[in-house]
Formats: structure tokens, C-alpha cells, sequence
């Protein structure tokens, strides 16, 4: 039985997630790594399953809630659906405003991450470490590819959200930044702040599908390869620090609904960014704004474990 204390923290848990997913680079599957729910995350969205759907086609609706976690499932999405809906406006524009904080913050978060994930190997040997470079080629891969231009019909619209989703759920790939590939993230985003319930409902249903499917995969995934598993999650965040780099100048730009947008990007060092872009680097700032997305993972890791080592001590 769940607290109203454990609702809330898994609620801003979500919160993190959602706030996660909407930025091109960061990942909601990393926040889930970091605060430790990752592994019942996929647990419990594999358990819509034939079972799941009998029960609520006999409307045994407790045995549903209880098959599918959903004291878990429910205070999780209701915060990544907030911050989805209230913060995708708030970080656009913190984007445009701070670029180069924010991009470090989210580079000191993913470092920090990364190596935490891979304190949950507990044996390396040369397939776990090819594991996690192939995790690192992927990864940036993905984030060098250009985006393309894309048809906005509905069909392509829900293969969007599928695709989409299953990035969204993987540490270090981010959903959002899939979307900016297939030339599609400022047109869902705009219907998210317009509320374009086609879109919307088009896309959520291409996410359900793919979620559903995919969660599976990567449950089978880290259970029978646990090591390989991590260490690939692990290559995936180290890869995407290429596309958080906060340093960046726009070398393609598209016209989006009226808007021109950059949609192709090219990391540049310090130095480089008064003269090729004519804003300060802010290096110092950049710095401490890193140091602080480190230390943010600190923090949670050592509540974790103080939480942890309490649970241990009540039960013993």
C-alpha cells in the first residue's frame, strides 16, 4: 500500500520525465534511470497483456488496477501529461532564452547518469564493453543524422509516435529528438499548444502502439542480458552527449508554419561561439549550471539510498 507521500514523489518523478521529453537530447527513460524506476516501469507498462484486458472487459476493475500497478502507472502519468501540457511551452522558451545554461545542465546531468548507469554492471568483459560502444556508435549516429522534411498526413503522424515513444522510453535517446528527424517536432508541439485533438489523438495512439510493443522487448532485453543490457543504455547516453552540447550554431534552417526554425545544428567549441554567432560563450556560467545537473544526481542517489537503507532496517 502506497503513501500519499509515495504518490507525490512518484507524481514529480513524472513530472521530470515529461519535462525530460520535450527537449531534443534528453531522454525520460534517463530521469526513470536515475530515480530508480526503470525496470518497474517496463514491468508494469508489459502488463497490459491478454490477462490485463480480460479483466477489464469483465469489469473486474480492482483486479485490473492491481494486475497492471496502477497505483504506480497513474501518479507517473498524470505528472509526465502535466508537464507535457504546461512545460513544453516553458522550456521552448527557456531554449530560446538560455540555450547555453540549460544545455549544460542537461551535459552534466547525462554524465553523471551515464556513469551511474554503468554501476549497475556487475561484471565487465569484452562483450559488455563492445555492448556499450556499440550503445555510443548508435547513439551518435542518431544525433548527426539530418532531419528530414516529412509528410503531415495522419498516417505518418501515429509511425511518429511510435517511433517516438520507443526512444522515449530508452536512457540517453530522446523522443523528442526522433521527432526533430523525422521533421516532425515543432509540428506536434504546435498542436500541443494549440491543442490540436486530431494530432494529438493520432500521435498518442502511434505512442500506445509502440509502447506496448517495444516495452516488451527491452524487459525480455534486461532480464536475460542484464550486463549487456545496462551497458548498452549506458553506450546510448554517452553517445547523445554530442546532441547536448551546449555550444551549437545553426546551419539549416526551415520554414515551419509560418515560423523559420533551425532544424540542422553543428557543435562548436567555446571559443568559436562569439564569432560565428555573436552572443557571449558564458563559459563560467556553463560550467556552474553543469556542475549543478551533476550534482542533482548525486543528491537523488544518496536519498535513495538512505531510503533504502531505512526500508531495510524497518523490515529486519
Amino acid at each position: 500500500m502506497k503513501s500519499l507521500k509515495d504518490y507525490l514523489l512518484l507524481f514529480l518523478k513524472g513530472i521530470g520525465m515529461g519535462s525530460a521529453d520535450v527537449v531534443p537530447g534528453v531522454s525520460g527513460g534517463t530521469i526513470a534511470f536515475i530515480t530508480g524506476i526503470y525496470e518497474e516501469l517496463l514491468a508494469s507498462i508489459s502488463s497490459f497483456d491478454i490477462t490485463a484486458f480480460k479483466l477489464l472487459a469483465q469489469f473486474k476493475l480492482k483486479a485490473f488496477w492491481q494486475h497492471i500497478n496502477g497505483a504506480f502507472l497513474f501518479p507517473l502519468l498524470l505528472g509526465i501529461l502535466v508537464s507535457v501540457f504546461t512545460l513544453a511551452k516553458v522550456i521552448s522558451h527557456v531554449l530560446e532564452i538560455y540555450p547555453i545554461q540549460l544545455w549544460s545542465f542537461f551535459f552534466g546531468l547525462v554524465i553523471i547518469s551515464s556513469i551511474s548507469v554503468a554501476k549497475e554492471i556487475t561484471k565487465w568483459n569484452i562483450g559488455v564493453l563492445l555492448s556499450c560502444l556499440a550503445g555510443i556508435a548508435i547513439a551518435f549516429f542518431i544525433t548527426i543524422v539530418t532531419p528530414a522534411t516529412t509528410p503531415n498526413g495522419l498516417w505518418f503522424i501515429f509511425i511518429s509516435g511510435a517511433i517516438a515513444i520507443c526512444a522515449m522510453i530508452l536512457p540517453g535517446i530522446s523522443g523528442s529528438f526522433i521527432l526533430l528527424i523525422l521533421g516532425k517536432y515543432t509540428y506536434i508541439f504546435k498542436a500541443l499548444n494549440e491543442f490540436d485533438i486530431t494530432i494529438i489523438l493520432v500521435f498518442a495512439i502511434g505512442c500506445i502502439t509502440g509502447l506496448f510493443s517495444f516495452s516488451r522487448a527491452i524487459s525480455w532485453f534486461l532480464k536475460k542480458f542484464h550486463n549487456y543490457a545496462i551497458a548498452l543504455l549506458a553506450g546510448f547516453m554517452i553517445g547523445s552527449l554530442n546532441k547536448i552540447w551546449p555550444w551549437k550554431k545553426a546551419i539549416r534552417f526551415e520554414w515551419i508554419k509560418g515560423e523559420q526554425v533551425p532544424v540542422l545544428e553543428q557543435n562548436i567549441l567555446p571559443t568559436q561561439y562569439l564569432s560565428e554567432t555573436g552572443h557571449q560563450p558564458m563559459i563560467i556560467q556553463a560550467i556552474l549550471f553543469g556542475t549543478l545537473g551533476f550534482m542533482i544526481v548525486i543528491v537523488i542517489e544518496k536519498i535513495a539510498l538512505i531510503v533504502k537503507s531505512n526500508a531495510s532496517k524497518k523490515q529486519s
